[in-house]
C-alpha cells in the first residue's frame, strides 16, 4: 500500500496538476495497489482530488486529524479501530477515524496566541477566502474548500524568529506545530504518521504480506515517513530536499512533483 502527501509531491506545488502522474496512477489501479491520500488538506478538498483521480481508497486528512474509511470497503474488526471509529454525520458514505483535535478548541488555542503576538500570527480562521485563494493561488471555489477546517489549523507568521516562542505557547496548551509546504499547522497530538500506522493494521487484517511506502517532501510528512517500509522523500521545486527531514533509510526522489512521484513510483512497481 502507499501512502502519498498531495501538494508538492502528488500535485504540482503551483499547478496543482497531477496529469505528469498519470501513467504512475494507472499502474496501481491496474495492480489494485490502495493508494492512501495522506495530507494537510480538508476532507472537502480531499474529496475533490479523489474524485479527479477516481481514487477509491480510504484517506487521511489535516495532519493525521482523521482517518475516513468508504462504508464498506472492509470489516472493521480491530477492537482498537473500533474505539475511535463513527459514523459520519454528514452522510452514510463513511466509517471516520478521529485522531485530531476539534477545530474550535484549535481557534481559542491561536486567539490566546495571537493575543500574546498581536499582529504576527495569522490563521486560515482569521482570513476571507479571497485571502486564502491569493495565499494558495486557489480559486475562491478551492479557497471555499480548504476553508472547512475540521482537526487542524493553518497559519501564516509573520516573524520567523517568533517561531520558538509560538511552539512553547502550543506547547503550553498540549498543541503542536508543525511545517507544511506554505503554511505551519497548529494541531493536537495526532500527525501523519499515527494516521498511517492505524490503517497499516486495518490493511493488516485482511493482508498476510503487506508492504508500506510512503511519498512526501516536508516536516509535516516525515512521521509518516518513518512509519512505513519504504519512505521517499522528493525534492521541494527548488530542487533541494527538506534538511528536516532525516531518516536511515530515507530513499531521495530526483525530480519533484508529480514528475518524480510517477519516478519513483514505477520504480517500487516493477522492482528497480
Amino acid at each position: 500500500m502507499i501512502f502519498t502527501d498531495l501538494d508538492g509531491t502528488l500535485l504540482d506545488h503551483l499547478t496543482y496538476s497531477f496529469k505528469p502522474a498519470l501513467p504512475a496512477l494507472k499502474a496501481l489501479k491496474e495492480r489494485s495497489i490502495p493508494l492512501v491520500f495522506c495530507t494537510s488538506k480538508t476532507r472537502a478538498e480531499t474529496e475533490k482530488i479523489r474524485r479527479q483521480t477516481e481514487n477509491t481508497h480510504p484517506f487521511i486528512v489535516e495532519n493525521g486529524g482523521a482517518i475516513f474509511l468508504p462504508e464498506d470497503y472492509f470489516s472493521l474488526e480491530s477492537e482498537m479501530t473500533v474505539e475511535f471509529t463513527k459514523k459520519d454525520e454528514k452522510n452514510a458514505e463513511y466509517q471516520i477515524i478521529e485522531l485530531g483535535t476539534p477545530y474550535s478548541r484549535l481557534r481559542e488555542a491561536l486567539f490566546q496566541i495571537q493575543a500574546q503576538y498581536p499582529g504576527k500570527i495569522r490563521g486560515f480562521g482569521d482570513l476571507s477566502v479571497e485571502e486564502v485563494a491569493k495565499l494558495c493561488e486557489f480559486s475562491l471555489d478551492e479557497a471555499l474548500l480548504a476553508k472547512h477546517r475540521e482537526y487542524d489549523e493553518p497559519f501564516v507568521l509573520e516573524e520567523e524568529s517568533l517561531l520558538d516562542n509560538i511552539q512553547e505557547a502550543a506547547r503550553l496548551s498540549n498543541l503542536q506545530i508543525t511545517k507544511g509546504g506554505r503554511f505551519y499547522h497548529l494541531m493536537g497530538a495526532n500527525d501523519k504518521g499515527q494516521a498511517a500506522l492505524c490503517l497499516i493494521e486495518i490493511y493488516g487484517q485482511k493482508f498476510d504480506a503487506l508492504r508500506s511506502i510512503a511519498l512526501g517532501d516536508s516536516l509535516n510528512d516525515l512521521p509518516m515517513l518513518a512509519a512505513v517500509d519504504t519512505p521517499i522523500l522528493l525534492p521541494k521545486p527548488d530542487g533541494r530536499y527538506d534538511s528536516s527531514v532525516k531518516l536511515l533509510e530515507l530513499i531521495f526522489s530526483k525530480d519533484t512533483g508529480p514528475t518524480g512521484w510517477c519516478d519513483a513510483v514505477l520504480k517500487i512497481i516493477h522492482g528497480s
